[in-house]
């Protein structure tokens, strides 16, 4: 009898362990299936450039950058919603600190929030007619000087190649 439990509770295991490993499989092949693009910020005070993931679906746009440890201050994610609309986010399962830069239909920066606070459920509005959401490490909006009627180019927003981006780190 014992030695029947022993059997089934190392075939339970194996079963939880095997669905775990493709569940785990799943994610991890979702995180790396995201595009990637380069993006350029223009500006009176000059320009920036970020290579950032493009979140175009639903799924894609929930997870946005949920999770995530630590990004690089030249990486960032694009949203990117099939229409202008309003747009609310909120910072629930983010861990790291982030400036929300919400675009227009023409990439034109609409409104900026600075440093939203990793974990927080406060909902943070980005107001109407938003097509576009950049998310970049919190304080490098003002670091760099991306303001209110600044514009964002890539293939994405404007069709147009960014061609000489540089780190902005």
């Amino acid at each position: 009898m014992l030695l029947g439990q022993c059997h089934i509770a190392k075939a339970t295991f194996i079963f939880v362990f095997v669905g775990f490993s493709i569940f785990l499989g799943c994610n991890l092949q979702a995180s790396k299936s995201l595009k990637f693009e380069l993006l350029e910020f223009r500006g009176t005070w000059g320009r920036a450039c970020f290579a950032v993931w493009i979140a175009d679906t639903p799924n894609t746009r929930a997870q946005g950058l949920m999770y995530t440890d630590h990004m690089p201050n030249d990486k960032g994610m694009l949203f990117v919603y099939p229409e202008p609309k309003s747009v609310s986010f909120w910072m629930k399962n983010t861990k790291i600190p982030l400036d929300m830069i919400f675009l227009s239909t023409e990439g034109r920066v609409d409104h900026i929030h600075s440093n939203a606070k990793p974990l927080d459920h406060t909902i943070i509005h980005g107001g109407s007619d938003i097509q576009y959401v950049v998310e970049i490490n919190g304080g490098i909006s003002e670091k760099l000087g991306i303001s209110i009627g600044s514009f964002a180019h890539n293939l994405t927003i404007s069709k147009e190649r960014i061609l000489n981006c540089t780190e902005t780190e």
